[in-house]
């Protein structure tokens, strides 16, 4: 009896990630290409004080006003890119006047590289967990929960207020998007369990393949 509940053990265990990875074909098959199509925007707050979650907001509000035109009618990720290089003083610059009209002295730090996000769901579309290009900015410490869009495609700059739920998001993402990239990123109501359910398979396959990475590394 307990040879036979060790074998079925096994086999559960052998055909998890084997049907696991067929449910998210999809996700797994496209990750990789879309990922290189965004650069993310990333406000993170010095804390999780009520006082520092509303200072962030107003930062995040505050650069969005004063960068948009620049980056609204972008045409490319490189473009964009070259944007953000030239004006890293210039965000750095708006985050801190923000912060001393708001009565802090907080330092603030902007910069662009790769940096690893969870699944998250942003108004109609959900990106995957893994590592984007991002444009970071940090308050003070850092410590607090942050804030994040989509920086290119510029749909920060262009439908902020209904959350990329607009036609103008829709039609900024085909632009870069293959239409079996945008079927996989866009969640209706009725899909958001299953799609949170396959985003959340792809994240587990990446968080142990970098412990099986970094233990062979080790080694």
């Amino acid at each position: 009896m307990k040879k036979r509940i060790l074998t079925m053990l096994l086999v559960i265990i052998i055909l998890t990630p084997i049907i696991g990875y067929g449910y998210a074909r999809d996700v797994f098959k496209n990750r990789e290409e879309y990922k290189e199509k965004f650069i993310r925007f990333h406000v993170i707050a010095n804390s999780d004080s009520p006082e520092d979650q509303q200072l962030k907001l107003r930062v995040r509000d505050k650069i969005l006003e004063e960068m948009g035109k620049k980056f609204e009618h972008s045409n490319s990720i490189d473009e964009t890119k070259e944007i953000v290089k030239e004006n890293l003083d210039r965000i750095e610059y708006i985050a801190r006047k923000e912060i001393k009209e708001n009565g802090k002295d907080y330092d603030v730090e902007a910069s662009i590289g790769l940096s690893d996000f969870p699944t998250k769901r942003y108004g109609d579309y959900t990106l995957p967990a893994g590592k984007y290009e991002a444009v970071k900015v940090i308050i003070g410490e850092g410590n607090g929960q942050n804030w994040w869009c989509v920086m290119f495609p510029p749909l920060c700059f262009i439908d902020t207020n209904n959350g990329l739920t607009g036609h103008k998001s829709e039609k900024a993402l085909k632009k870069v998007l293959t239409q079996e990239e945008y079927n996989m990123i866009l969640t209706s109501r009725q899909e958001e369990k299953p799609m949170k359910l396959k985003f959340k398979i792809v994240e587990l396959f990446e968080k142990n393949k970098n412990v099986l990475l970094g233990e062979k590394n080790n080694h």
